[in-house]
């Protein structure tokens, strides 16, 4: 329990560099997110070794994978139209968070997220975090914990939008491990897809 521990207070320290307004200027934010995922990954596998076996690689996950992607997606645009009509401040802060893209090559930006970046956070999310924490108490607890840190490491932005967007991801993502674990490798498809596809190739 003290490696997940160290593990989730080394996401917050992170991601809270990353996003927060006092020290976002000052960081590089694809390549930190790049690096901080992938060291997250690489501990998660170092602390929990063997999470790859059972998870299912053939081109029924993939698709599956696609289509979770693709319904997230749907769900976001309609969350953006709903929030945006009833608050004032939703769409600047969605504009913020798409602000960080700007001056990046969309090229690269899709390469580190759809091979680097989503899979090494469903990596360390879902194969490493929640399964810990469901194996020490319960899935549901596992899940609903797993959830909770996902989206108050994204705190640090003082972006409400975004603290959401985090959550209702962790939920989806979450839920759906919590339900099919074998099914992890369309998860990370999933995640994959849809932050390159609602960043870069659909923006909402």
């Amino acid at each position: 329990m003290k490696k997940l521990i160290f593990t989730l207070i080394l996401a917050a320290v992170l991601w809270t560099v990353m996003f927060s307004p006092l020290t976002a200027p000052y960081v590089n934010f694809w390549w930190m997110m790049t690096a901080s995922a992938l060291t997250l990954s690489v501990l998660s596998t170092c602390f929990n070794p063997g999470w790859w076996h059972g998870v299912r690689w053939s081109a029924s996950e993939v698709l599956l994978g696609i289509l979770i992607a693709v319904v997230l997606w749907c769900v976001f645009w309609t969350g953006d139209k709903v929030s945006s009509w009833l608050f004032d401040f939703a769409r600047p802060q969605v504009n913020l968070i798409y602000g960080m893209k700007e001056g990046e090559s969309p090229w690269l930006l899709s390469a580190l997220m759809l091979f680097l970046i989503g899979p090494a956070e469903e990596i360390f999310w879902r194969a490493y975090v929640q399964r810990t924490l469901s194996s020490r108490w319960n899935p549901n607890t596992g899940f609903l914990v797993a959830t909770v840190f996902y989206a108050l490491v994204h705190a640090g932005s003082c972006n409400f939008m975004l603290l959401m967007a985090a959550l209702v991801a962790g939920i989806v993502w979450g839920g759906l491990y919590r339900l099919f674990p074998q099914r992890l490798g369309a998860i990370i498809v999933s995640h994959a897809v849809w932050d390159v596809a609602v960043f870069i190739w659909f923006p909402i």
